[in-house]
């Protein structure tokens, strides 16, 4: 099995490392500046559990230098996967899939399921139909991420917590190909169930992204007091009723209510979201596939979402001011801003 992780940061590092260990798996990755440097040169090292392991993997910044694989896991942020998607072109054969390890709504979210709505393109992730045409939707696999890492250093990848990477097809078949990346990552250590409907998932994590971490962002708070301070209590829990409505409308379930959703969350503890990490230290907002997203799958259900683009509008005009969010081209956004 060749598996190729395409951004080999904090969360495609592990991966890396876990999926390297496992026999017949031959892993690559793709990386650039010094963190490529690093693992070049001492290998990709991974912090976990107070031990450090090192893994010789391959690593480039050249998908050319690899050729077709069986598996892309694509482990960029949303706007970063959209800008690279024909850079991925020399890694598809054939029966490659390409695994979108990302937070938010997918790209290819209405591929695979029938009604008014099969087969629409989200301009919010995907704009222009970039990936859709580029990759393809019969490649796509989802993948749902829970575990927090970061990294330490150029090379060095520190594992917070967690081992969760749920899986599953659009189209909600339990499918060969999806049963043997699981098989994979459950032999590197990693817990992959393979879930037949992978959008409940999707909105289950999305669920406290789309409020919890625009919210973090402009308040600088922890997740803990954002999650128990009445006020940003209240505004998570209306975020989340709008959302909800959305999500069933589109044919999603969730398993668990808003307040034990919400009450997860702060016992997680003082924990700064990945909004906040990232604009604490310059780095572009993931505003899109939490939010815009959403709020355009409302607009094609005529759900109002005044809670939601409030928000929204507020952390898109956080990030513009901060230099740090960056509008796609074609998207709707970008003549506002």
């Amino acid at each position: 099995m060749k598996v190729c992780i395409y951004g080999a940061g904090a969360i495609g590092g592990y991966l890396g490392v876990q999926l390297g260990q496992v026999p017949g798996v031959e892993v690559s990755l793709i990386a650039r500046g010094a963190h490529l440097a690093a693992m070049r040169e001492n290998g990709l090292k991974l912090l976990i559990s107070g031990r450090e392991r090192v893994a010789k993997v391959r690593a480039t910044d050249d998908p050319r230098a690899l050729g077709p694989q069986d598996y892309v896991i694509v482990a960029l942020k949303v706007h970063q996967a959209w800008e690279v998607a024909e850079q991925m072109t020399p890694l598809l054969g054939a029966d490659t899939a390409v695994v979108t390890c990302q937070n938010g709504v997918p790209w290819w979210y209405f591929h695979g399921i029938g009604g008014d709505c099969a087969d629409r393109r989200l301009a919010s992730v995907d704009p222009g139909d970039r990936q859709w045409n580029v990759l393809g939707p019969e490649r796509a696999i989802g993948c749902v991420v829970y575990p927090a890492t970061e990294i330490a250093a150029p090379g060095i990848v520190k594992h917070i917590y967690g081992d969760k990477f749920a899986l599953g097809e659009p189209d909600g078949s339990l499918s060969p190909r999806c049963r043997a990346l699981g098989d994979a990552l459950e032999a590197g250590g990693l817990k992959a169930p393979v879930l037949e409907n992978i959008r409940d998932e999707i909105w289950l994590k999305l669920w406290g992204n789309l409020c919890f971490n625009p919210l973090s962002a402009l308040t600088r708070a922890t997740l803990d007091v954002v999650a128990t301070e009445p006020g940003s209590r209240a505004l998570a829990k209306a975020m989340m009723t709008e959302a909800e409505a959305i999500a069933r409308a589109h044919g999603a379930d969730f398993r668990v209510d808003i307040e034990r959703r919400i009450n997860g969350a702060a016992r997680v503890g003082a924990h700064r979201t990945s909004m906040l990490q990232d604009l604490e230290r310059g780095r572009p907002l993931e505003i899109d596939a939490l939010l815009t997203a959403v709020q355009e799958m409302g607009r094609m259900i005529g759900a109002a979402t005044p809670y939601i683009d409030s928000v929204l509008a507020l952390v898109q005009q956080l990030g513009r001011s901060q230099g740090l969010y960056p509008v796609f081209p074609e998207h709707p956004a970008a003549a506002a801003a």
